[in-house]
């Protein structure tokens, strides 16, 4: 795959005297936000903070309802905050013909894409088409039918001239970085054992609510959330950070080649329940609308195929990863993750349960009958601490427990800024890193191709 080349000539007009001084910098006060129908909350959060240089006027492109006041509010509600509020300014166009207009007028060059998944992957092929740069959330694809269209789409925005990129937020957790900063670690950890269906090498649990806190207040969901021809299926969802987790962690700055490296062994699906009660506390809505009564037994429960697992290999590497929706989460709770990488020396493992207060929490334990495991330990910590000043380790029963600086803590809205401001990076130097393209085309095709397994397959059944 070819770097991208600079951005800097097409981002507008009054650049050109900057590309021409030179090539791989641009000047980045010319960066103006679009947001196309900004149905989900993590459209928002890429506007939670500021950023130096990105134009403070953000053009707002989406059809006049609840989702884009929903929308505005979370914006206002960081503009009016007491501590570090910003300054954003929206400029919003409601009509029904937003996209065509979005198109037309060309009042951005980076449009941020967080909401209804179905038309997603036909936005980003039209808009990279058409000259822009996109960030998008996940997913960029929801079925294998599309997987295509998006592959294209990475093609065109190459010939373009423009970036496209997905927003993987759980990469800059730091349990996770420091899981894949000790993996690299052979003093440790070794080397990443191939594993078997029944014991991965690599496993990733992720569980998440449909009844959650953002932002300090009660989330409301649009009602299209809960139908999986709109949103997708949790295995072609969330899932697809856990299924980029694995790609970045085992094999870091690596490519991967879809049609070579990945081999699927099973996959299944299954239902959350929730009644109407409880689709009206996060939706506003009285009654299911007609879209979702297809989902709907006895006349008041909905079944949500929200929940899925993908057992697969990467080169050769059996991984398991899995996501699980549950209504509401136990008081003091929230969405939590465990992970475990295991190796020849050590096993890398997050837990956020109980007994770690709902806070992940990473541990180092021996396998093997290593005995060494501690002086390896005092021997590569500088080493993490070179990356993460201020990481130490505990000596507990089990093996030893990270211990982590509250600083890295920053929880994950903060994360949506975080990958905000890389693909800035990226769009400053020009390009993207080459493995990032083929690794985005073998996650999605990983995650939909997975569905089609599962949909197949006897484990798709209504409910665990």
């Amino acid at each position: 795959m070819k770097l991208y080349p600079t951005v800097g000539c097409l981002l507008m007009a009054a650049l050109i005297t900057a590309c021409q001084s030179s090539k791989n910098e641009i000047d980045t006060s010319a960066i103006r936000l679009i947001t196309l129908d900004p149905g989900h909350f993590h459209a928002a959060l890429v506007q939670k903070i500021m950023y130096e240089g990105v134009d403070s006027v953000v053009h707002v492109y989406a059809p006049d309802g609840p989702d884009l006041q929903l929308h505005l509010d979370k914006i206002e509600g960081y503009n009016t905050r007491a501590e570090n509020p910003t300054h954003w300014k929206e400029e919003v166009y409601k009509g029904t013909d937003f996209f065509d207009k979005m198109i037309a007028d060309k009042a951005g060059n980076v449009v941020v894409m967080a909401g209804n998944n179905r038309l997603k992957t036909d936005y980003i092929q039209k808009t990279v088409g058409a000259g822009f740069n996109v960030l998008a959330d996940k997913p960029m694809v929801i079925s294998a039918s599309n997987f295509d269209q998006l592959k294209e789409s990475f093609a065109t925005a190459e010939k373009n001239k423009v970036m496209l990129y997905d927003i993987m937020t759980e990469r800059y957790e730091i349990t996770t970085m420091l899981q894949r900063a000790f993996s690299q670690q052979a003093e440790v950890f070794g080397t990443l054992e191939k594993g078997t269906p029944e014991n991965p090498a690599v496993t990733k649990e992720s569980v998440h609510h449909f009844y959650k806190n953002v932002s300090g207040s009660i989330l409301t969901r649009p009602a299209w959330f809960m139908d999986v021809a709109q949103q997708g299926e949790g295995i072609v969802d969330v899932t697809t950070h856990l299924v980029d987790l694995v790609q970045w962690e085992c094999f870091p700055e690596q490519t991967i080649d879809y049609q070579k490296d990945i081999s699927l062994t099973s996959a299944r699906r299954w239902t959350t329940d929730m009644s109407l009660s409880q689709f009206k506390a996060i939706t506003k809505q009285d009654a299911f609308p007609d879209y979702l009564k297809k989902d709907v037994v006895k006349d008041s429960i909905l079944q949500v195929y929200s929940n899925g697992e993908i057992n697969y290999q990467l080169k050769g590497v059996h991984a398991k990863v899995s996501v699980t929706w549950a209504y509401k989460a136990p008081e003091g709770a929230g969405d939590t993750h465990y992970s475990i990488m295991r190796g020849t020396k050590a096993n890398l493992m997050i837990r956020q349960g109980a007994a770690q207060q709902y806070k992940p929490t990473l541990y180092v334990e021996a396998v093997g009958g290593n005995k060494g495991l501690e002086a390896s330990l005092k021997t590569v910590l500088p080493t993490i601490q070179k990356e993460f000043p201020g990481v130490e380790v505990k000596k507990i029963a089990a093996g030893w427990e990270v211990i982590i600086p509250e600083k890295y803590k920053e929880g994950h809205e903060a994360h949506f800024g975080r990958v905000a401001q890389k693909y800035l990076d990226y769009l400053k130097a020009g390009s993207l890193p080459t493995w990032e393209v083929p690794n985005m085309i073998a996650k999605y095709y990983t995650t939909t191709q997975a569905l089609e397994l599962a949909r197949k397959s006897k484990g798709a059944r209504a409910k665990e």
